[in-house]
């Protein structure tokens, strides 16, 4: 075997990856790379010291509409100045958590399923439905916010975290344990400067997800399915333009080729790990109630 494929709960994901490309194995690993933010430079240096190809599954960085956005909009200066980009992913009200079975499996080793995850007892709900709880990861923020924090940091060149804010909340309470935000937003501000921002309603009939780079000259639309480009001159009319397909064939696609040409693929793990910085940034700035300063060179959170 010469590629690990890892898909496990978040919390697995660094300490497999490093295994595997100590072991001389190129990775492919979802998102988000990390469980906790001092895993990302270890990950990092491991494919770099093995000569190994490590490729993040987070797939907008392969996405034509992504690369055109970045290459032929923002880097020419279509949009004007950017001072502000907004982000969305709805994904409608929750459901109580049912777990498939009650009793835990004969075959499985729980104390090892938790691995660095503090221990509790065997709790079908966590293992079935470990997003909903923040001990094994960051449910939305590292689940869907990951992507799209990361598109920002492709299309904009730019991942210069300087303070990160969340608010939100468990608004939907089924009594059953679980502590991640149903609704939340975050803000973020950028050396550059500029201002990101990522919500997420549990409410019914809201636009699903996309992203908005929002420039002194027009404002661009990217989502998986589309890039639409409208410009604030009078009388324009909007370019929309649909992805050709499924991005995610784009991203494997990338990965293989690079396992045979040694090239860089396009989300390696320092992309991944900066993103998913970010990531575990604002799940600190949720359980702490707080703004949360950071110093993007030296990786450190600040004081005050």
């Amino acid at each position: 075997m010469d590629v690990a494929l890892i898909g496990t709960p978040d919390h697995w994901h660094a300490e497999i990856a490093i295994d595997a490309m100590n072991a001389g194995k190129d990775v492919y690993v979802e998102k988000p790379l990390t469980y906790r933010r001092e895993e990302g430079p270890r990950v990092a240096r491991a494919a770099r010291v093995n000569e190994r190809i490590c490729q993040v599954g987070l797939q907008q960085r392969s996405g034509p509409q992504y690369i055109k956005a970045r290459d032929e909009y923002v880097k020419t200066g279509k949009l004007g100045r950017i001072t502000y980009v907004r982000s969305w992913w709805h994904v409608g009200v929750p459901r109580p958590l049912k777990p498939r079975v009650r009793e835990k499996p004969s075959n499985l080793d729980w104390a090892r399923y938790l691995g660095q995850v503090k221990w509790r007892d065997w709790n079908p709900a966590q293992y079935f439905n470990y997003r909903a709880f923040l001990d094994f990861g960051g449910g939305k923020i590292t689940d869907l916010f990951t992507h799209w924090i990361d598109a920002i940091h492709m299309m904009m060149d730019n991942d210069g975290t300087l303070a990160v804010m969340t608010a939100g909340g468990v608004y939907f309470d089924f009594k059953d344990g679980r502590d991640s935000p149903d609704t939340l937003t975050i803000t973020m501000e950028y050396r550059g400067p500029y201002t990101a921002t990522f919500e997420s309603a549990a409410a019914p009939g809201m636009p699903e997800y996309g992203i908005e780079l929002c420039g002194t000259e027009a404002v661009l639309l990217v989502t998986r399915r589309r890039l639409e480009y409208r410009s604030y001159e009078k009388g324009s009319v909007p370019v929309v333009e649909k992805a050709p397909r499924e991005i995610t064939i784009d991203h494997v696609e990338n990965f293989l080729e690079c396992c045979r040409t040694r090239k860089t693929p396009n989300c390696d793990a320092w992309h991944g790990h900066r993103s998913a910085q970010v990531s575990h940034l604002a799940v600190q700035s949720y359980v702490e109630k707080r703004r949360v300063k950071f110093d993007p060179d030296r990786e450190l959170v600040l004081a005050g």
